[in-house]
């Protein structure tokens, strides 16, 4: 009959060292195979949200500017239509958001898809209707150039989502970092 290993400091040391590196093994063959398609879902996310915010464009140009990447659209004479600027901020009531926020050629916001947000479902979660045409806090058609787009809590004309007056600032305040850029581009 075998001996049976004594429970001993050492024994367990090993024990554990050998669990953590099997387990860690086991999640780095993981990563290496989900790592690939969630870089795919993600551009494909991004490529669908360009296609939705500004105006119809045969050729897009990437520009970073300030940081920020811009999807410059142009027709086929050549002509600018209108940019896609990636804007966000951790200013969120659940932490990151971040947008694309689409301008027509006039400056006017043409749209705006939300690419990331951690924000409460049913609450925060809304701002991605809650600012759309039609919603209570439309911000389509508006040229930030203008003025800037603020909650009527803090002095502005938007209508803050119902019990998510922080996850609307953190909104506007992106929407407002991206008018910004896009205002460098359209000098």
């Amino acid at each position: 009959m075998a001996k049976k290993a004594q429970s001993s400091l050492p024994n367990m040391l090993m024990a554990l060292t050998a669990i953590a590196l099997v387990a860690a093994a086991a999640l780095a063959a993981l990563n290496g195979v989900t790592k690939e398609p969630i870089a795919k879902a993600q551009q494909a996310k991004v490529e669908n949200a360009i296609k939705l915010v500004i105006p119809e464009f045969a050729r897009l140009e990437d520009q970073t500017v300030d940081g920020h990447l811009c999807h410059l659209g142009y027709n086929d004479a050549g002509e600018f239509v209108g940019a896609a600027v990636e804007a966000g901020n951790d200013k969120g009531f659940g932490g990151h958001l971040q947008l694309m926020v689409g301008y027509g050629a006039d400056g006017a916001v043409h749209g705006y898809q939300i690419l990331e947000t951690h924000e409460t479902p049913g609450l925060g979660a809304k701002a991605a209707d809650w600012f759309q045409k039609g919603g209570k806090g439309d911000i389509i058609g508006r040229t930030p150039a203008e003025a800037s787009l603020t909650v009527k809590k803090d002095g502005g004309d938007i209508d803050a989502i119902s019990g998510s007056t922080i996850t609307s600032r953190a909104f506007l305040d992106a929407v407002n970092e991206a008018s910004g850029v896009f205002a460098q581009i359209n000098q």
